[in-house]
């Protein structure tokens, strides 16, 4: 379907909210949901089934169909992203799926790096995290791949504050509360500048995959690295804002 095709649908749903042009729509989006699915499914693993991201993401999609003011100008495929993925993270967190086993695992992560970097003023290596944790190298790393499912989900939660939210906000009235916005501001500022603690390549895969959404196979050729090489830079990129952040960690936390 083209775009002048597209606008036309829009135009006739919002005038007239007919069912079958609503179902047309539905279709015409379904593969944005795939998408998106197939994003969070590359964290998410096992522990969640593809076709049941893309069923939770269905919901979110019809939502922002419903939801969507045409007359807006807001381009709908950057709108009906975020209920999607705001669909599918919103149930995984009502699932309470992440293991009790694995929570612990990143609480011992996150206590041993603070640990290293008061003592050391600086970010903890990897060899120091695995000889705090008393385990082994690759068996840190196993753990590092795991923590990043509870991190995905919270990072990109956080992003939704400034997505998300504001667009809702802006179609239901013009003004925000003052400190609303300065809290949102102060939120985006720490987070920019825990970025700052990262590697250049750390840095990169995080802008890449957050900002830029590309997907782990396509930042690997872009900094031509293994994909799981990414997926441990992605890993530890998330450990070091944590530990930058401190105190004010719970935004990147559930």
């Amino acid at each position: 379907m083209t775009e002048e095709q597209k606008n036309k649908l829009w135009e006739e749903y919002s005038k007239t909210r007919n069912s079958d042009v609503r179902e047309k729509i539905i279709v015409e989006y379904a593969p944005l949901v795939k998408l998106v699915s197939g994003r969070l499914s590359m964290y998410l693993g096992y522990n969640v089934e593809y076709e049941d991201l893309v069923s939770y993401g269905i919901f979110g999609l019809i939502d922002a169909i419903d939801k969507f003011d045409y007359g807006k100008g807001i381009k709908f495929e950057t709108y009906a992203s975020l209920r999607i993925r705001g669909a599918i993270l919103d149930q995984i967190r009502k699932m309470d799926w992440i293991p009790r086993s694995l929570r612990q695992k990143q609480k011992k992560i996150d206590t041993a790096m603070s640990k290293i970097e008061t003592e050391k003023g600086r970010v903890a290596t990897d060899e120091e995290l695995a000889q705090e944790l008393e385990i082994s190298i690759d068996e840190l790393l196993n753990w590092q791949g795991q923590a990043k499912i509870t991190n995905v989900v919270s990072l990109d939660e956080f992003i939704e504050v400034g997505g998300e939210k504001g667009i809702d906000e802006g179609r239901g009235s013009h003004f925000e509360k003052p400190e609303d916005v300065v809290e949102r501001n102060e939120l985006r500022d720490m987070l920019a500048k825990s970025l700052d603690c990262l590697t250049d390549k750390e840095k990169k895969v995080i802008l890449l995959y957050y900002y830029e959404e590309l997907t782990l196979k396509e930042i690997s050729r872009v900094l031509d690295v293994s994909e799981s090489r990414i997926s441990q830079l992605h890993t530890k990129a998330l450990q070091k804002m944590k530990a930058f952040l401190g105190k004010n960690a719970g935004i990147l936390s559930i």
